[in-house]
C-alpha cells in the first residue's frame, strides 16, 4: 500500500535535497514551539508546543519524514543545541522526568505518519481520532516515565503530568485535526 501524505501530494518528486530540507525546517519548528513554555506549579513537566508541533508534522510529513524529523529534533538536543523547552538541552532531559514525553513523541511521529499514510489525516473525525491515537502515545509514555522517575504514587503522576495538560492538548488536537483537513480540501481543489 503506497502511503499519500500531504507532503508527497504536494512534492510527488521531491529529491534528497527537498526532503533533508523538510527534515531540517521540521525541526527548527519542534525547537520554536519547544520554548512556547509554561511552567506547571508542582511539576518537573510544562505546557510547550512540542505536542502540537508533533501531531502537524507527523501527518504532514508521513512516517519516514516524521519519525526522522523528530529524530534530527532529539539528536541536536542531545548534542547541545538549546532546542527543548527553556532553552533546555543534553541527554538529560530524555533521562529526567520528561524523557518519556519526549520517547512518545517520537513513537507518536510514526504512528500518526503511518494513519496519515492511510489517508487518516483527509477526513475531520479520523483525524482528530489520529490526534487523539498521537496525544494518548505522548502521554502514556511520558506518565509512566514520570511515575517510575519520580517514585511518587500515581495521584500525584496524574496531577502533575496529566492534569494540567488536558485543556491545551484539547485545543492541539482542535487545532491539528481540523487544519489537516482543510488542507486536503484545498489541495484537492487546486489539482
Amino acid at each position: 500500500m503506497s502511503s499519500v501524505t500531504l507532503t508527497n501530494t504536494i512534492l510527488p518528486r521531491s529529491t534528497a535535497l527537498t526532503k533533508a530540507l523538510l527534515i531540517t525546517g521540521g525541526a527548527l519548528f519542534l525547537a520554536l514551539l519547544a520554548q512556547v513554555s509554561i511552567p506547571v506549579p508542582g511539576s518537573p513537566v510544562p505546557v510547550t508546543g512540542q505536542t502540537l508541533g508533533v501531531l502537524l508534522l507527523a501527518t504532514a510529513y508521513g512516517a519516514t519524514l516524521g519519525t526522522a524529523t523528530f529524530a534530527l529534533y532529539l539528536l541536536a538536543g542531545f548534542a547541545g543545541a538549546p532546542v527543548f523547552a527553556g532553552h533546555g538541552y543534553g541527554i538529560e532531559r530524555l533521562v529526567g522526568p520528561t524523557g518519556g514525553y519526549l520517547a512518545g513523541m517520537f513513537l507518536a511521529s510514526w504512528v500518526l505518519g503511518a494513519l496519515a499514510g492511510r489517508k487518516w489525516d483527509q477526513k475531520l473525525i479520523s483525524a482528530v481520532t489520529t490526534m487523539l491515537i498521537g496525544d494518548v502515545i505522548i502521554f502514556t509514555l511520558g506518565l509512566v516515565w514520570l511515575q517510575h522517575y519520580t517514585g511518587k504514587d500515581w495521584a500525584w503522576t496524574f496531577g502533575a503530568g496529566l492534569t494540567p495538560f488536558i485543556f491545551g492538548e484539547v485545543l492541539k488536537i482542535a487545532i491539528a485535526g481540523t487544519s489537516l483537513p482543510t488542507v486536503w480540501k484545498v489541495v484537492g481543489r487546486t489539482r
